[in-house]
């Protein structure tokens, strides 16, 4: 009986503590805001926002990673010691010292000293919640009778944040109060770096020169924005901008400057590094509030913070937000789906499509993103800014080059130049051109886009962007040696894999399989173009490849990753490391490669080596030592990055082929695992909240169980364009065809029935899909009329199409 009493008692506490973690983590506000009621749930969880010209990820603790364009992307708050300008790193480690945006509060009866958000005091919180929104991020937090509201908020235009607090007294006596918010800038330069604050600006302003050596770096760095600068709407009570003299020897947890009731000195920066450190001393009456407003960023001069501040300080602040909010939802596409997975819709309705605009408007902030990027960027926006993606393959096609080779990078700015990765040679980037142009015109149907005609980036002569793409296939299947695979250079869509073909020997299998798609891709859009003779070239070319690839690259069971310098193939069942890639397989059933005996084995293989909890690890098992014939991908930490991670642009390349091989409910499996679901146990497994999609969580999952499935958290990922394309062109199955639409759903076999409504073509389509079990096929009604096939011959311009589907199951 006690024995029972005992599990009864475990079990209803078991109970209550399940219940009071999901009642930490849920979507509010119809899906469009997200809340966490606790900062030691997943430490890194963090949002992001940005606008053309800077972005900012900040965690639900208070640390921040910002960017901005001048015109190369720059830093205005830096870590204390390292003044490279790099962007979020994976895993981000955040420390005591890491820039921040904080804001102390000091009883001044008690001394009891608390911050918001949450770092970096780490006081035990009587509330918290962070709230990050579409269009801004907030916070409420508690602590002894004092409410502490933040809101962040950027405009659409200028580089800036601008951040609002709200302090209320909750209690039912006057409160003495210190409010001191802290923003560090940190370690700007080696050579020049100071800080004073401004009267007249009202402002702290941080100065500092970036570094340089060569004397023509001087002229390049005369229009930099060297100036960090943070303003207020009230002047302070006292100030400092020397952390050292602020941190003293309290730490932050506990700024000396702070202690036994003391009031910020007044002193500068000299060679120190500095930060925006302000303090008010407040008497709040019960039930009183007290609000504030600051600006922080970077500037050039005194007159551009004068105008910034008097924008945003002085300026409507709604004006502001609204313009913003309309910035934000301009781009949260053209679908609105609703099926028995509440947490699923929000997601697709508004927090992916946020994520491909960002991609698709800011090219990720950057003037030169590689080229597979940049046109896999714009198979997003295709259905969110259609022109845009029309753009970016136009631009790309202006600087191939006269032979038909794509280039690495693309520069989006006249006065740039390739960088980093893009002076690596690669080889796949014709690839993206064609699977970009033809989802462009499935999804527009402007072929008036092959007509448009261009130069080379080494020739004045024009060609139509047709023969653009025409040519850059010839010249892929150039690219090839004697069994007819494509070399590799030093990469192919995995950056890394950078010595399988270094002495110029080594071939890439996917990179066959891509080749091969893209070709029969292609063929069906010279067929459009009365070009039969290019396309019976590119199908021949194609089952070529395809017979070379199963004549070199099929190991009995899976087909081979690729081929090294040495002639050894990688990627098969004698590796004890690197053993199934499953890009190799993947694209394969794109391409047709495989037949039926073959797709069995594979699929067999991937569900028994790839599979994890938290979706397909890229290859496996990991690599745990430097393959000097593969590359610097092994050199990664085993279950990192590109190492055997649960890489999710290869895991969306799986799902693309898997609903292309007509394997639903394996798709749908595959998109599901991809995203945190809002529940505590899995935000704090992978560490981040569902707002986005990562480039990966850790893999390994059989070498290192305890890290498996953590988030990278970087939203940086060519996965979400390919996500949002499969949502609606696989799962709700409405795409374009010529100048008709096929509709086609493959909704997961648990969803007995799912609606949503998008624009295409300039027409507006309301679907509602049902399983009826007592149909052997599928029945559709358009307009209450049936519909014969699956296939609408013509869309009209400005006419709704109120369609019925019946599935069968």
């Amino acid at each position: 009986m006690r024995q029972a009493l005992d599990s009864r008692t475990g079990l209803r506490a078991e109970c209550k503590h399940q219940r009071n973690e999901n009642r930490m983590t849920s979507f509010i506000e119809s899906g469009r805001r997200f809340r966490l009621n606790d900062p030691t749930l997943a430490p890194n969880a963090a949002s992001y926002l940005w606008n053309r010209k800077m972005m900012i990820q900040m965690s639900a603790r208070g640390y921040a990673v910002s960017q901005y364009m001048d015109p190369e992307p720059r830093k205005y708050a830096h870590v204390p010691t390292i003044a490279a300008q790099t962007f979020m790193q994976p895993e981000q480690d955040y420390f005591p010292h890491h820039p921040g945006r904080f804001f102390y509060i000091r009883d001044n009866e008690t001394g009891d000293l608390f911050s918001a958000p949450y770092e970096p005091v780490r006081a035990k919180l009587d509330h918290f919640s962070f709230e990050p929104g579409i269009s801004d991020i907030r916070w409420v937090i508690e602590k002894d009778g004092v409410r502490v509201e933040l809101r962040l908020d950027l405009p659409v235009e200028d580089v800036a944040e601008i951040w609002s607090v709200r302090i209320t007294n909750l209690t039912d006596e006057k409160k003495s109060l210190s409010f001191v918010p802290f923003f560090p800038v940190g370690y700007s330069s080696w050579m020049n770096r100071g800080g004073h604050f401004d009267a007249d600006l009202n402002a702290i302003v941080c100065t500092s020169v970036t570094p340089y050596q060569k004397v023509e770096q001087y002229f390049k760095n005369k229009h930099l924005k060297d100036i960090t600068f943070f303003a207020a709407d009230r002047k302070p009570d006292h100030f400092e901008v020397a952390q050292v003299a602020f941190e003293g020897e309290g730490g932050l947890h506990n700024p000396s400057a702070l202690q036994d009731g003391r009031h910020l000195g007044g002193g500068d920066a000299s060679y120190e590094n500095p930060a925006g450190i302000m303090q008010w001393d407040l008497s709040l009456d019960a039930g009183a509030t007290e609000d504030f407003r600051f600006v922080f960023g970077p500037a050039f001069d005194k007159s551009e913070i004068a105008a910034l501040t008097e924008k945003y300080i002085e300026g409507s602040l709604e004006t502001v937000r609204q313009d913003y909010d309309d910035y934000i939802r301009s781009g949260l596409g053209s679908l609105e789906i609703h099926t028995p997975d509440d947490d699923f819709d929000h997601f697709v309705n508004y927090w992916l499509p946020r994520q491909v605009y960002y991609h698709g408007d800011t090219h990720r902030l950057t003037t030169d993103p590689q080229t597979r990027n940049y046109l896999q960027d714009g198979l997003g926006m295709i259905f969110i800014a259609p022109e845009r993606t029309r753009a970016a393959i136009l631009r790309t096609a202006s600087q191939q080059f006269f032979s038909g080779k794509v280039p690495d990078g693309i520069l989006l700015r006249p006065d740039t130049e390739l960088k980093y990765i893009n002076q690596i040679p690669h080889t796949d980037h014709a690839v993206w051109l064609v699977i970009a142009t033809k989802a462009y015109l499935d999804e527009t149907g402007d072929r008036a886009i092959l007509g448009e005609r261009i130069a080379w980036t080494d020739s004045d002569e024009e060609a139509t962007l047709y023969e653009h793409v025409t040519r850059a296939l010839r010249f892929l299947a150039g690219e090839v040696d004697e069994r007819n695979l494509p070399y590799i250079a030093q990469g192919d869509w995995c950056d890394p894999m950078n010595m399988v073909g270094y002495k110029g020997k080594g071939v890439s299998g996917w990179l066959a399989e891509a080749a091969s798609y893209a070709m029969t891709t292609w063929a069906d859009i010279c067929r459009t173009e009365n070009d039969y003779d290019t396309a019976k070239w590119l199908e021949q070319e194609a089952g070529k490849l395809n017979e070379s690839i199963n004549r070199y690259l099929w190991d009995g069971k899976w087909y081979a990753r690729g081929i090294t310098d040495d002639g050894i193939a990688f990627g098969v069942q004698a590796d004890t490391e690197g053993r199934i890639y499953l890009n190799a397989q993947s694209w394969a059933f794109l391409a047709g490669t495989a037949d039926d005996a073959q797709k069995t084995s594979m699929l067999q293989a991937i569900n028994d080596q790839l599979d994890t909890p938290y979706g397909a690890t890229m290859f496996a098992p990991a690599y745990t030592a430097m393959r000097d014939d593969v590359g610097r991908v092994t050199q990664k930490w085993p279950g990192n990055g590109e190492n055997g991670a649960v890489y999710n642009h290869a895991a969306a390349f799986y799902a693309a082929s898997l609903y292309h091989i007509k394997e639903k409910e394996r798709g749908f499996a595959v998109l599901s695992k991809m995203l945190t679901r809002p529940d505590a146990q899995d935000i704090r497994t992978r560490g981040q909240l569902p707002l986005y999609v990562p480039n990966y969580y850790r893999g390994a999952y059989y070498q290192y169980p305890r890290t498996a499935g953590r988030s990278s958290n970087l939203f940086n990922t060519g996965t979400a364009s390919w996500y949002y394309r499969l949502v609606i062109e696989q799962l709700c199955g409405l795409r374009g065809d010529d100048d008709g639409v096929i509709i086609d759903p493959q909704p997961p076999g648990e969803w007995a029935s799912f609606r949503f409504s998008r624009v295409f073509r300039g027409a507006t389509f309301r679907v509602s899909v049902e399983r009826d079990a007592s149909l052997a096929k599928p029945a559709i009604t358009v307009n209450a009329v049936p519909l014969a096939e699956n296939r609408l011959d013509e869309v009209e311009p400005g006419k709704n199409y109120e369609i019925f589907i019946r599935l069968p199951g």
